[in-house]
């Protein structure tokens, strides 16, 4: 299958009154035309700034340090931000993490969604209007032209979710990151979100890379998966390797974490215990030594390759070494 991105030794910082926060640290990884990439991991892993180092929406203090960012077969990582605002909402969009604060609240949402149109489309402002009114249609709103007028906060946390996938969709895009879509919503409306990302993905063939907290989206929808941690990318893998063939003690403590309804009575849930690495100063070693049960004295001197598990399986462990000892991380 075609690529549609590539990212090459990713490396993202930011200048702080502490120092410099090291916040992805050599992510390479990528994704195929048609393709659902999971990225999971703890909070301040890297996901997000590897997302908005793809989309250049870095704050005034982040930097691309090192690395290449290729879309579509052009490098985008060093164009100019009037060359990236043609890409940018137009073949590759974004979900954010929170609608409310993603939002502009004194725009109607029916303006915000016609901008992108007006913009990247070339639509008269009715073109725009009539086009936002079917989107709306299309992920769920009911009544959508009678909703265009109104404001953000008229609108319920699901209602907002699916405005921002209207706005995201405006342009039919080859790639759509979901920043946490399902986020602080309830299961039903989770499920409603989750089946109409679906349906995007079968009616536009867009690829979709999907950041989220909940192992059981990604089992559900993640082709492949990234697990990232302290600013790398640790295991990568098919989802069914992921889940069943699990090759990091990172991912394994993630998914001991995770309640299992066959074990619910019988045995307490795993912690990870301990706290993710300091990246204004982040270990030469493996990031994740401070916390690993099977942790060797070249864990914490030496950071780990990425050691080929199959063709399509890695994991940054040195238990994956040829001359490691044999155990089971399960």
């Amino acid at each position: 299958m075609e690529k549609l991105l590539e990212v090459k030794n990713l490396r993202t910082s930011f200048d702080t009154h502490h120092g410099e926060v090291q916040s992805v640290r050599g992510v390479t990884f990528d994704l195929l035309k048609g393709e659902v990439l999971g990225v999971v991991g703890e909070s301040g892993s890297g996901k997000s700034i590897t997302m908005m180092s793809i989309m250049k929406l870095l704050e005034e203090n982040g930097k691309i340090k090192e690395g290449e960012i290729v879309f579509k077969g052009q490098r985008i990582d060093n164009i100019n931000e009037k060359q990236m605002n043609k890409i940018r909402g137009n073949t590759m969009s974004m979900i954010f993490q929170d609608p409310m604060t993603s939002l502009n609240l004194l725009i109607p949402i029916g303006k915000q969604i016609m901008e992108t149109l007006i913009v990247h489309k070339g639509m008269s402002n009715s073109e725009a209007f009539e086009k936002a009114v079917e989107l709306l249609d299309a992920v769920g709103i009911p009544m959508g032209r009678a909703r265009m007028n109104q404001y953000p906060h008229e609108f319920s946390g699901g209602m907002r979710q699916r405005v921002m996938i209207a706005m995201a969709l405006a342009c039919s895009p080859e790639l759509l990151i979901a920043d946490e879509p399902t986020t602080a919503l309830d299961v039903t409306i989770q499920a409603q979100i989750l089946d109409l990302m679906r349906k995007i993905k079968q009616t536009i063939n867009t690829s979709i890379i999907l950041i989220t907290h909940d192992l059981g989206v990604v089992a559900e929808m993640c082709d492949r998966v990234n697990v990232m941690y302290g600013g790398v990318i640790v295991e990568q893998g098919l989802t069914r390797d992921i889940f069943y063939n699990t090759k990091h003690p990172y991912t394994a403590g993630l998914l001991k974490s995770v309640p299992n309804p066959e074990r619910l009575g019988k045995e307490p849930l795993k912690p990870i215990m301990g706290t993710p690495p300091d990246l204004l100063n982040p270990p030469k070693g493996c990031p994740f030594y401070q916390r690993c049960d099977f942790a060797m004295r070249a864990c914490k001197e030496n950071m780990p390759p990425l050691f080929k598990i199959d063709e399509n399986h890695k994991s940054a462990c040195w238990l994956n070494h040829k001359d490691a000892p044999k155990v089971s991380i399960r």
